[in-house]
């Protein structure tokens, strides 16, 4: 049987929710910090509604179902973290420019942020640790 600590779910949903939208995740010259929306709107729009499932199954209470969703979420934000370094990295198929591109595109620590929440998400699932009645006779 498995324990929700509500608090720490609902947390997790505003920080991944806030995130996403408030926090720089790349560094574009002359354009200053880009959300994820501006990064990729595919990726912002996939990662809300992972995270809208996560939400639906917090308020059904199926537990199983949301940590396999939270694995999901957290699988997704390393894919698309590792999609993004290497679209930066190989953009253009050429060496000189893309080398130059990734000198100055940076990622940001917007990515760090959304990553905890995913894992504050997946931590406030938890094995019960308090026996029922009929454990204890």
């Amino acid at each position: 049987m498995r324990s929700l600590n509500k608090p720490l779910a609902l947390i997790g949903f505003f920080v991944v929710f806030f995130s996403a939208i408030f926090c720089p995740f790349l560094k574009v010259p002359l354009q200053a910090n880009w959300n994820l929306y501006q990064v990729d709107t595919a990726l912002f729009m996939i990662t809300n509604g992972l995270l809208g499932l996560s939400v639906l199954l917090f308020f059904m209470r199926k537990l199983s179902a949301f940590r396999i969703s939270a694995w999901v979420l957290i699988a997704w934000i390393i894919l698309s973290f590792i999609l993004v370094f290497f679209q930066i990295n190989n953009y253009l198929g050429f060496k000189l420019i893309d080398g130059l591109l990734s000198k100055t595109l940076n990622i940001k620590w917007g990515w760090g942020v959304l990553f905890l929440g995913a894992l504050l998400i997946l931590f406030s699932v938890g094995k019960n640790k308090h026996k029922t009645v009929e454990e204890r006779q």
